[in-house]
């Protein structure tokens, strides 16, 4: 067996595999290398490096089963039997996002039990499964973004076997999987790069620590570290789309940027294994040369995560205008902005940033799928002082409303776990440091955080607390009573809906238009001879649709009325026609 390890920056690395020591020899380039002919194939092994007398995890392990500071194990990719053969691939354009987290999806929170739940997945209608990191952290449970082995599948969801499971089985009844990766920090614990080389940037940070090197000495190690960890999953998992997390913390001022990189090499893998591969970021610049190909001069990404339709939409429903939601706040108008223009911050003034944000898309061009559209998301529920989901705020007709605006938009739908039925259980911030003090140091940061944002330290839970965790978990008991069943139906009919009507998928952000009127808060949104009218008064009004409707093809609450040309909507409620 070979063992190889990119360490230039100690003396000395001796190997230790199964108890046995290893003399390792360095190349030019900063490698050891060593071979053991007597290793077994789930032998335990690490790195004695200089005089430390403890053996650190290999940075590529793809295996901790002692956790992120224990010994790595050896693993053989070829040993797993895929069932996934007839597996083509599912393109971006038209799909339905579905956004999970392993630990909290189900109550034993593995990825066997969230093979359990697939048939709702199914069900539902929607296309893509995306996971949250599962990339292995310190703990037993955590968001997952504090990642220090990103070669490792966390052990407590079940491992690499375990994770290669769900993949076959989402592929077999029809759904693509997306994995969410990191690669812009490292977790605070059990971060032991900076003893093997240089894979943290000397100068500058950002919110969650010291950035990658991506473009100062022995930053062609650390792009490879990177890149090829991309490619892993999509080709030795056979996973079908990245999210990358927080692209605008890659500093990186090379020729050829990290996000075009891994562009170029996921482009030339799709093209072996003859399926659809997906890049999807998500990004605060408001760039789209980004998501623009790289014949047009961009970086070749798929799509992004739009903020601005969520922030939009949110701040329409709620009324929120503190922090970041300021500048949505302003009423309809910024959301029939979004729906027509890409993002509303277009080289406008971010009053949060205190600066001008944001360049124009080119909606000539840019189809509107490379833009996800969400009403809620990990970050935006698990971000809030409680966790707190629109459902503990909004009426249902407002959640069955804003289910509306989003799985009839022009962009790709994305939904968070447990949104398509209302869900009553919060998504707070959890983890489970083992190290008291840096618990310690958790739980007052997020207090601090929140302050910053106006809302009451007390009202944030310990995230070292168990308890947190465990009132994380969706019930499904939910799905069985009201007001959840209505919901969950009103979000099946949608997704049949969009999937039914060519309209919906129309890529076109020029051949949108929204009507509205401010004071009664009622929106129409134009998509060819379909109209979405929304009414987010309290009480029943009558709306112009502007021409003769021929059927109602979708409403929520009680169905309304026709009478020449205008309708008749209850409050709080949506409906969908064709227009003859």
């Amino acid at each position: 067996m070979h063992f190889a390890v990119w360490a230039p920056r100690p003396d000395r690395v001796w190997l230790l595999v199964d108890a046995a020591t290893h003399r390792m020899a360095r190349d030019d380039c900063g490698w050891w290398r060593a071979d053991v002919p007597t290793a077994r194939p789930d032998s335990n092994y690490g790195f004695l490096v200089d005089d430390d007398d403890t053996p650190l995890p290999d940075p590529r392990s793809r295996r901790q089963p002692g956790g992120v500071h224990g010994l790595s194990r050896l693993y053989d990719d070829g040993a797993y039997a895929w069932g996934d053969s007839c597996w083509t691939g599912r393109a971006l354009p038209g799909v339905v996002i579905y956004e999970l987290h392993i630990g909290t999806f189900t109550s034993e929170g593995t990825f066997d039990a969230a093979i359990e739940r697939l048939d709702h997945l199914v069900d539902l209608g929607v296309s893509v499964v995306e996971l949250l990191p599962v990339n292995a952290f310190n703990g037993v449970h955590n968001w997952g973004y504090d990642g220090v082995l990103w070669y490792a599948v966390h052990e407590a969801y079940g491992g690499p076997d375990g994770y290669k499971r769900f993949v076959d089985a989402c592929h077999g009844h029809g759904l693509a999987v997306f994995q969410d990766v990191v690669y812009n920090h490292l977790g605070p614990s059990g971060n032991y790069l900076p003893r093997f080389a240089g894979y943290l940037s000397g100068i500058g940070a950002n919110t969650w620590g010291s950035s990658i090197n991506l473009d100062g000495p022995g930053s062609e190690e650390v792009r490879r570290y990177i890149v090829d960890n991309a490619l892993m999953w999509l080709r030795d998992y056979h996973v079908d789309g990245l999210r990358l997390d927080a692209v605008h913390a890659l500093v990186d001022g090379s020729a050829t940027h990290l996000l075009e990189q891994l562009a170029i090499e996921v482009a030339a893998l799709e093209a072996h294994v003859r399926r659809p591969l997906t890049i999807i970021a998500e990004s605060d610049l408001n760039d789209p040369r980004l998501i623009s190909p790289r014949e047009a001069g961009g970086y070749g990404l798929t799509a992004q995560w739009s903020d601005d339709f969520h922030h939009a939409l949110h701040s329409l429903l709620t009324g929120e205008r503190q922090g970041y939601y300021y500048d949505f706040g302003a009423g309809i108008g910024v959301l029939a902005k979004v729906l027509t223009r890409g993002f509303f911050h277009d080289g406008t003034w971010s009053s949060f940033r205190r600066r001008p944000h944001g360049r124009p898309v080119d909606t000539a061009v840019t189809p509107a799928w490379r833009l996800l559209g969400y009403l809620q998301d990990h970050d935006q529920v698990g971000n809030r002082a409680a966790g707190d989901r629109l459902s503990a705020s909004l009426s249902p007709g407002l959640l069955a409303v804003g289910a509306t605006l989003v799985l009839t938009s022009p962009f790709t739908p994305m939904l968070f776990m447990g949104e398509e039925w209302g869900a009553g259980t919060p998504w707070q911030f959890f983890t489970s440091h083992p190290e008291p003090e840096l618990g310690a140091r958790t739980a007052e940061g997020r207090k601090a955080e929140f302050a910053e944002h106006g809302w009451d330290a007390a009202d944030v839970p310990d995230p070292q607390d168990p308890e947190t965790f465990r009132r994380s978990k969706l019930n499904w008991a939910e799905l069985d009573v009201e007001p959840h069943r209505s919901l969950l139906d009103a979000y099946r009919r949608l997704i049949a809906l969009r999937r039914a009507e060519p309209t919906l998928t129309d890529p076109s952000l020029t051949r949108v238009e929204v009507c509205y009127d401010e004071r009664a808060r009622w929106l129409v949104v134009h998509r060819g001879d379909l109209r979405i009218a929304c009414n987010l008064a309290p009480g029943e009004q009558e709306i112009d649709l502007d021409g003769p409707v021929m059927e109602i093809l979708f409403a929520t609450g009680a169905t309304p009325s026709i009478v020449d040309g205008r309708m008749c909507i209850a409050g709080e409620s949506a409906a969908v026609v064709r227009m003859g």
